[in-house]
């Protein structure tokens, strides 16, 4: 009993919360993040028989995206874990164990990337089984609570991808745009926290990448394992 009224007032406090700040709110079809996205998809369009591989595919929170992209010939969803919506179960870190080299045009994922241990050798991962020309996405978070824990990473800035896909990863970036604004209150009594309230966070953010060739082979080498380093796997409960 006290579950559910827990999850009441929960629930009542966020529209009360919601309602406040309606005047100040985005509509998320005109979110700088969404726009990437949806660029994303038309840049799919321009392909024929278009082939497309989604990272993180398993359906998780009830939102599935396969049908934005009916037009591709063909689809296929990768995860670390089976479930609805995996085609293929493998490691991101080891995706051209899964793939021959150049098998896609367009490869994508959303709210993945904070949850990849190496996120580097990721972005080189899916530089070996993408086509030159083809064109990759990336959704993350610069900000945003923990969640499926303990495989929960990292934060990305904009700015961050820079360092993910570059001429030396074989990549030109498009187009990156964080979006999906907060604001934040500090709850420490620490003097630069102080000033927080007053600016604007971000808790979304969306790059295009371009393949332009194969990454410097003998210059990037990471042959740490993910699985040398973790003991514990992804979580398998689904997000109420």
């Amino acid at each position: 009993m006290s579950f559910s009224v827990g999850k009441i007032i929960k629930k009542s406090y966020i529209r009360l919360i919601r309602f406040m700040h309606k005047p100040l709110m985005n509509k998320a079809g005109e979110d700088p993040y969404h726009a990437v996205i949806q660029e994303f998809v038309t840049l799919s369009m321009e392909t024929d028989n278009a082939s497309i591989l989604e990272i993180g595919s398993r359906n998780v929170t009830g939102v599935t995206r396969r049908a934005m992209f009916s037009h591709c010939s063909q689809y296929i969803g990768f995860d670390i874990l089976d479930g609805d919506g995996v085609d293929v179960v493998g490691d991101v870190h080891d995706l051209s164990r899964h793939f021959p080299p150049e098998s896609f045009d367009y490869v994508y994922s959303i709210s993945v990337f904070e949850h990849v241990l190496f996120p580097w050798k990721a972005a080189l991962e899916i530089n070996k089984i993408m086509k030159v020309g083809g064109y990759v996405l990336v959704t993350s978070h610069p900000v945003w609570p923990p969640h499926e824990l303990p495989w929960d990473f990292w934060r990305f800035p904009g700015g961050g991808f820079h360092a993910l896909f570059n001429e030396y990863t074989g990549f030109e970036i498009i187009s990156i745009a964080e979006g999906l604004p907060c604001s934040i209150y500090s709850l420490a009594q620490d003097a630069p926290a102080y000033d927080n309230c007053f600016h604007t966070l971000n808790q979304g953010v969306s790059v295009i990448a371009r393949k332009t060739g194969n990454f410097e082979g003998d210059l990037l080498k990471w042959e740490v394992n993910a699985s040398d380093v973790l003991k514990t796997m992804y979580p398998k409960s689904v997000v109420d």
